[in-house]
């Protein structure tokens, strides 16, 4: 076991979005961060309404995000068994982590369940879900109950670029990424595989030119933080040109092997332009993970 804290969070992570993961960010500077994952029926005991994402949804997500070390799924086995089913076949390890563990146990929101191979030392919390039974709990045990205020997570620092080994090429993908979800992290997985992956996102007035008014939702600087805090993502930038090819003066900084757009986004000139400066163009179909749903920003956003 690594002699670093074992770090627990426990919760739903329904709609992940940058307050979610600015709080996991905060939480995986105290150790290793094991995200206990409460699964479907819990969270429509729990708020009274079903999640947003299923549960091989949320799971996808958190395993793809840079500060968590672990997930780890949680349930009775008759809701284990109920999702399994009904997911497509070749999903249903999903369910396990992608080979992390999943615990057929019953869930309590207030306590921290026995699980082999974990022994939490702080179970970290934010100021709107903490309360006096979990720290109670957590006196019992020995563990240390820490409450992060809203204030530590507060702005959207920028995520520093991920460690990769060298040699490997370089490859950019461009785009607006208003509302990040499962899709957008699929892509990115299988982009880079190409490469060390560089997401150059458009500034606020560049979006505003291509989309109109009301667009982006968010600012540019929690776009880059989102899409930073995904583990396949080298290095998340924001653009500093206009149109289409608003990415240019970042490209010939970078000086990328490969452009990777999926389906929709092969337009805009991006094909002769890669053909002027010698960058391979590599247009990938918009196909979601095995077994998940296809999203899109625009259902999402409602807009």
């Amino acid at each position: 076991m690594s002699s670093r804290k074992q770090i627990i969070v426990s919760g739903g992570f329904d709609d992940i979005r940058s307050r979610q993961l600015r709080f996991l960010e905060e939480a995986a500077k105290l150790g290793e961060l094991n995200v206990l994952l409460w699964p479907d029926e819990t969270i429509q005991q729990i708020h009274g309404q079903p999640p947003k994402f299923p549960l091989a949804e949320r799971l996808y997500f958190l395993n793809a995000v840079r500060y968590v070390t672990r997930v780890v799924t949680l349930g009775c086995p008759s809701s284990m068994a109920l999702q399994s089913r009904a997911l497509s076949p070749e999903f249903r390890p999903a369910l396990h982590g992608s080979g992390e563990p999943c615990y057929a146990v019953p869930v309590d929101a207030n306590s921290l369940p026995e699980l082999d191979g974990i022994k939490p030392q702080v179970w970290v919390d934010e100021e709107p879900e903490a309360n006096d039974l979990r720290r109670a709990f957590c006196q019992q045990h020995g563990i240390e109950y820490c409450v992060l205020p809203a204030s530590q997570m507060s702005g959207f620092p920028e995520p520093p670029p991920m460690p990769s080994p060298p040699g490997r090429k370089k490859v950019v993908a461009t785009g607006c990424y208003d509302w990040f979800h499962t899709g957008h992290v699929r892509f990115t997985e299988e982009v880079s595989a190409y490469g060390d992956l560089y997401v150059i996102l458009g500034h606020d007035a560049n979006i505003r030119l291509l989309k109109g008014e009301g667009h982006p939702l968010l600012p540019e600087a929690e776009r880059r933080y989102v899409v930073g805090s995904i583990k396949y993502v080298k290095q998340a930038l924001i653009s500093s040109g206009e149109g289409w090819l608003d990415a240019d003066p970042e490209i010939q900084r970078l000086k990328p092997d490969i452009y990777a757009v999926n389906e929709d986004g092969d337009r805009g000139g991006k094909r002769e332009y890669c053909e002027q400066l010698g960058i391979e163009y590599l247009v990938l179909k918009r196909t979601p993970a095995p077994g998940l749903p296809r999203r899109s920003s625009t259902d999402l956003r409602g807009f």
